[in-house]
């Protein structure tokens, strides 16, 4: 079952960074290409063993650290993937494949790790089909179980969006989880002494157009007031001081002419001690962009300019890049300046080989470098991490492998991925010889 464990030895792409100016390095990435099937589009991470390495988990299997070659089950890999043939869905039973050509999905949305029930072991989330159930299974702490899977907790049997969110939205230390149901956006919430039940849905708007593939949501302070606010395509709901169950203040801000893209984030991009929000446009189309907020007026709202990053024709951006199908972004510091920079890519065949724009295209995966001048100027400079694995509807940044440099997890239907980061001290001059250039 191994033989599909592929190493690429070889560094598949070179990215830059200048900390100051006597010191110049390069960024390199080495890919494991973990499985070519498709379980899931997501991953996540975690040390599931207790033996001190960092573990990935892709859908049905989470993967041994620091190898990655053994692999170990959580649960069943023979539920339904959903295909369309010949214009009608049908469902078949386990692992069908992408590369047929037919359209298939698997039940696996999104994952994420956390200690749910507090014993000191590493549980995972599994946010399964738009619609359907989100469960988390609970890690048997190196006990063999009677039917050798780890036990599944239902904590919603429906869960609507494209990218829920795991993220404390209360401001208690503790994860809720940012999803839409029947029509309305808000969050779950678990009742910490009894994690295994079934969590709270707190509705934060009232009744709307919101559906089980709605895209472009997220969660983070926008006005500074310290609460996390919600964020959606169409503007941004105020956390109140109490929340009581009504709806939250709407503040409409077009973040998103588009059908929205993919995670919505609040980080202060230029450094003016304000938040700023950064969101992709169409999950399944075009556009990145970053929103300056230009400070909280009387009536409570926020004034915001956009800034486009990249769109759909190379000129959009200062160095041609261009690129469609951005449903995964994630923030992190690639190059240790203390700024996060964004992380996505092109979906591979979200909807198939014949489906949104420009299917065939090399699915890439991309760090956009955040730089700030002194004179307050900003500017992403794109680097290239690879051009054949993209993103799915998750992207995941972490330490895989221990030296303190953030690596970067994929799940998607190309199979799953790690991408592990190196940097290199250079001189000055291969610097600028490999820097991106610039096409205006």
């Amino acid at each position: 079952m191994h033989k599909h464990f592929i190493l690429a030895a070889a560094f598949l792409s070179i990215s830059l960074s200048a900390t100051h100016a006597a010191e110049y390095k390069i960024h390199s990435w080495k890919k494991l290409h973990l499985t070519p099937h498709f379980w899931a589009e997501g991953a996540h991470f975690g040390d599931f063993d207790k033996d001190g390495k960092t573990d990935v988990v892709v859908g049905p299997y989470w993967y041994a650290g620091p190898s990655f070659k053994k692999r170990h089950t959580l649960y069943s890999d023979t539920q339904s993937f959903e295909l369309t043939k010949d214009g009608k869905k049908t469902k078949i039973s386990g692992f069908t494949g992408e590369l047929s050509g037919k359209n298939g999905y698997a039940n696996n949305f999104l994952t994420y790790t956390y200690d749910f029930n507090s014993d000191g072991w590493k549980d995972v989330l599994v946010f399964g089909w738009p619609g359907k159930e989100t469960i988390w299974y609970e890690n048997p702490k190196n006990k063999k179980t009677k039917s050798g899977l780890w036990k599944a907790h239902i904590i919603f049997k429906i869960t609507d969006g494209e990218s829920p969110a795991l993220k404390d939205v209360t401001g208690d230390g503790r994860p809720e989880l940012l999803a839409f149901q029947n029509g309305h956006l808000g969050y779950g919430e678990a009742d910490w002494k009894n994690p295994a039940a079934e969590w709270k849905f707190v509705p934060i708007s009232p009744k709307g157009k919101y559906q089980r593939y709605t895209h472009g949501y997220g969660a983070g302070d926008v006005n500074g007031d310290g609460r996390a606010d919600i964020l959606e395509k169409d503007g941004w709901w105020e956390q109140p001081k109490k929340v009581t169950g009504q709806p939250w203040r709407f503040h409409k801000v077009p973040f998103s002419l588009l059908r929205g893209g993919a995670q919505m984030y609040t980080y202060d991009v230029n450094g003016d001690g304000r938040n700023d929000v950064i969101t992709s446009w169409d999950g399944h189309g075009y556009g990145l962009a970053w929103y300056e907020n230009q400070g909280t007026q009387k009536n409570g709202s926020v004034k915001f300019t956009e800034h486009v990053i990249i769109n759909s024709e190379p000129k959009q951006n200062p160095f041609g890049v261009k690129f469609s199908q951005l449903n995964a972004i994630e923030l992190a510091d690639i190059d240790g300046d203390g700024l996060l920079d964004i992380i996505t890519g092109k979906r591979f065949w979200a909807h198939g080989p014949k489906g949104d724009a420009e299917p065939g295209a090399p699915a890439v995966l991309y760090w956009f470098q955040l730089t700030r001048t002194a004179a307050g100027r900003v500017e992403y400079i794109p680097h290239l991490i690879d051009n054949n694995s993209g993103v799915g509807t998750q992207v995941t940044v972490a330490d895989v492998n221990g030296d303190k440099l953030p690596d970067i997890i994929v799940g998607n239907k190309k199979g799953a991925f790690v991408h592990l980061h190196s940097v290199k001290k250079v001189s000055k001059k291969k610097w600028q010889a490999t820097q991106p250039k610039r096409i205006h």
